[in-house]
């Protein structure tokens, strides 16, 4: 459960959370990990990273970069903090490689890691950030394979340098289209972007498999969610989805 990011975290949404997964089918083994609980792992690959010196602190704050047109981070503190308060750490990429994988839905991928630039590990807060959170994660719990949404697609690089760094595995990847406005826009809050009913679970599967263009016919959507995730997994093509970063919503 990801819940490093205190803050924003809603008192039960990580209940309605599981809740939500059993309703349409979807468990898990073992015991759920929570983030927040396992800080110590995340300050172990900190000190790891900083010993083999690929981190340092940055004072650039997120109102200072926003402004500029690249998007990779420039630099500016990689000689040391340029102003005295709060720092984030980040980690030091290699700006003169680039980072190839075969993504298993989006083909061949290739990021220059001079247009991504250093990546923050550990924010100015104190919170351990996402990126190294979730490679430390998935080394520990030993993952072979990570099937996401394809917008997270350019976090792919900084996580398999990372897990470069750590000596860890490296896992398959599968990005999976993201369900986007008719206009290619994301959803809107207030339009689709809407908390997934466990009373009708079996009507979102059939609906989700066919935004995946899987072709479940009508009928399955009154089975219940084992049903339903039997016949996907018996018919399940991501031939059809090949190289496919987004498709759009019913309109």
């Amino acid at each position: 459960m990801e819940d490093l990011d205190a803050p924003r975290v809603v008192p039960g949404s990580a209940d309605d959370i599981l809740r939500t997964l059993e309703a349409h089918g979807l468990h898990w083994d073992g015991v759920v990990e929570y983030q927040s609980r396992r800080t110590d792992l995340y300050a172990r690959a900190l000190t790891e990273l900083a010993s083999l010196g690929l981190t340092f602190e940055c004072s650039c704050s997120r109102r200072e970069l926003a402004g500029r047109e690249a998007t990779a981070y420039p630099g500016t503190c990689r000689g040391g903090p340029t102003r005295r308060g709060p720092t984030a750490t980040r980690f030091r990429v290699d700006v003169t490689r680039s980072v190839r994988f075969q993504d298993r839905i989006q083909g061949p991928c290739e990021f220059a890691l001079d247009r991504l630039g250093d990546v923050v590990v550990r924010r100015r807060d104190g919170h351990h950030a996402y990126q190294l959170a979730v490679v430390v994660d998935d080394g520990a719990q030993s993952v072979t394979d990570i099937v996401r949404g394809a917008d997270l697609l350019d976090s792919t690089p900084w996580q398999i340098e990372l897990q470069r760094a750590l000596r860890l595995p490296h896992p398959s990847y599968a990005h999976l289209p993201l369900v986007v406005e008719p206009d290619g826009s994301k959803l809107g809050k207030s339009r689709r972007s809407v908390h997934a009913d466990p009373g009708s679970a079996g009507a979102s599967l059939t609906e989700v498999l066919r935004l995946m263009r899987q072709d479940p016919p009508p009928e399955l959507a009154r089975e219940p969610p084992p049903v339903i995730l039997e016949w996907a997994i018996q018919h399940w093509d991501s031939v059809k989805l090949s190289r496919t970063p987004t498709v759009p919503a019913s309109s």
